[in-house]
């Protein structure tokens, strides 16, 4: 039998209390779950809950049957969004084809953005490593220019630290 999650979120509190609160989150509901969908679900539904202003949260997943680099849609909470993004395009594709954490303060100005939805204007995008290989990404959007900042960046890292093995 499953069970209910209830979690009270303060959003007052500053970003690096959030964060620790979403991990700690993030940890019981996926500590001794096998199936990675599962665990992303229930990630993406956390991130959803926990972080104010934000319009999208999910994943995409590097597609091992890919040669090239490609990423494929994951659970997300948001509306449907593109479903495949090859490395090197876009912030998502720019994320895991460099292992290096995008944080875009306005998407329209960034390089081959890829606008899945049009409300978006800043965007984070997190690698998530295992054995030293991008395995998927984390990506948060929001409505918002400048949403994101440096302690997002930071708190969206040790999520994605905490997850690595159960996704």
């Amino acid at each position: 039998m499953g069970e209910m999650h209830e979690i009270a979120i303060d959003e007052t509190l500053p970003k690096p209390e959030l964060y620790r609160q979403l991990c700690e989150a993030a940890d019981a509901l996926t500590a001794g779950e096998r199936d990675p969908i599962a665990n992303m679900a229930n990630v993406a539904a956390l991130m959803w809950q926990y972080l104010p202003r934000i319009n999208w949260a999910g994943f995409y997943r590097v597609d091992p049957a890919v040669d090239k680099g490609e990423l494929v849609l994951g659970p997300f909470a948001g509306k449907p969004a593109c479903i495949r993004i090859p490395f090197g395009q876009g912030v998502c594709g720019t994320a895991a084809a460099g292992g290096k954490t995008q944080l875009v303060e306005d998407v329209h100005a960034f390089p081959g953005h890829i606008a899945c939805d049009a409300a978006s204007n800043s965007e984070v995008v997190v690698p998530i490593f295992r054995d030293g290989r991008v395995i998927a990404v984390i990506d948060i959007d929001s409505p918002e220019t400048g949403r994101f900042d440096a302690e997002d960046a930071a708190g969206v890292e040790a999520l994605a630290a905490r997850i690595a093995t159960r996704i």
